[in-house]
């Protein structure tokens, strides 16, 4: 799907998911369209942010395409990195208002717009005659030389909760795996320091990536590519360290 398009007069509700900022880790659900975002209590999206406008900015059905208006807003809005007044959504933009990042759309829409984009990267007889790759195959493959990752190793399923039900088909996805319990307080902060820094040295990383026209393509400053080498590595220290808790300081 290239973009969140629906018939003319529809009613439809979006998803919202808060990536960094005072309220990150939130996800909003089943928001209806027209909605707006800001920090007033009349927002259907509010945002416990003091750089974030009181009616910052606002999404509505344009005809097939939901798009996103800066209210006049004291610091502006962004998709994608780009400063925006008027923009149209897809599934797995992302939004900055204030020092808020959002994620526009749900795991599942996401997930079903990388299939999309994956399907552009496939040869044209084997896409059969549907629209195929509107959105064009997305620019980054990397991958470690010594071990060439298949799609499902790639891919995870966001259930936090393991949640699951048994009339859907699962997906062909790697679940997420759950936090260990009864943790003592020290051990829940100690666990919690740790993906808060890895979370903000990804932050720091990904928050000057800039995305084409059409959403499909990113491009990504050879610093923030090392800085993300770098989260990779420490993460595969941090992995070796429980099991060899000497190991770390090597």
């Amino acid at each position: 799907m290239p973009s969140p398009r629906v018939p003319p007069g529809a009613n439809i509700t979006v998803t919202v998911q808060v990536l960094d900022g005072v309220d990150k880790g939130k996800v909003f659900r089943a928001l209806p369209v027209p909605l707006t975002i800001g920090r007033e209590e009349g927002n259907l999206l509010r945002l416990n942010d003091e750089r974030v406008s009181r009616y910052h900015a606002k999404v509505l059905l344009d005809g097939e395409d939901l798009v996103l208006t800066d209210m006049e807003s004291t610091n502006g809005t962004r998709v994608n990195g780009h400063i925006v007044q008027l923009r149209r959504l897809r599934f797995g933009d992302r939004i900055t208002v204030g020092r808020s990042l959002l994620l526009f759309g749900s795991d599942e829409e996401i997930r079903a717009r990388k299939a999309h984009l994956a399907e552009g990267t496939r040869p044209a007889a084997e896409r059969g005659s549907g629209e195929g790759g509107l959105d064009g195959p997305p620019t980054l493959h990397a991958s470690d030389p010594g071990h060439e990752l298949d799609d499902e190793e790639c891919e995870f399923d966001l259930n936090v909760r393991n949640e699951s039900d048994q009339h859907d088909t699962p997906p062909p996805t790697r679940a997420l795996p759950l936090l260990p319990e009864k943790l003592t307080p020290s051990q829940a902060a100690r666990i919690a320091e740790i993906f808060d820094f890895f979370h903000q040295q990804l932050t720091c990383a990904t928050e000057n990536i800039e995305a084409d026209e059409e959403g499909s393509k990113v491009l990504l400053s050879y610093a923030d590519w090392q800085t993300v080498l770098s989260v990779q590595n420490l993460l595969a220290r941090y992995l070796r360290a429980v099991a060899e808790p000497d190991s770390l300081g090597q």
